[in-house]
């Protein structure tokens, strides 16, 4: 029984994966904070807050990704480095080719939404991200 049950669920959860189309990949644009990390040993780190985000710029199947501090009065401190990457598409999934004057890596888009969305990388580390909500402090 307990087979059976395992069965379906996994049917249920690969078979309702909803799949991911370029003109999707819009809904990156915008700010994102990290909420965790699965490692590949399954382990998960979940983050509560972070004092950094991720803003994200995508045009067709090219971007850049920074890193930003949002401050209280709503804007953002960042710095001019930003990470450029490319995309590419096999068999309906998207990988983000990164190229900096230090490294070269790859991530795999594994879910996408408007609030939320996930990559595995190469040490098959899973990171979840949501999207950023500004803090309105008003006087």
């Amino acid at each position: 029984m307990l087979r059976i049950t395992i069965f379906v669920l996994s049917i249920l959860f690969f078979g309702c994966k909803s799949e991911i189309t370029e003109e999707n990949l819009t809904n990156l644009n915008g700010y994102w904070e990290i909420k965790s990390v699965t490692f590949n040993n399954g382990n998960t780190k979940d983050y509560k807050g972070s004092t950094t985000l991720d803003y994200i710029k995508i045009d067709k199947l090219s971007g850049f990704r920074k890193k930003v501090q949002p401050k209280f009065n709503g804007t953002y401190d960042t710095s001019n480095d930003a990470e450029m990457f490319t995309i590419s598409q096999k068999e309906g999934t998207f990988v983000f080719h990164y190229k900096t004057k230090l490294s070269l890596w790859t991530e795999e888009l594994i879910t996408l939404s408007k609030n939320e969305f996930s990559v595995k990388n190469e040490q098959e580390k899973i990171y979840k991200y949501q999207r950023y909500t500004p803090i309105n402090i008003t006087k």
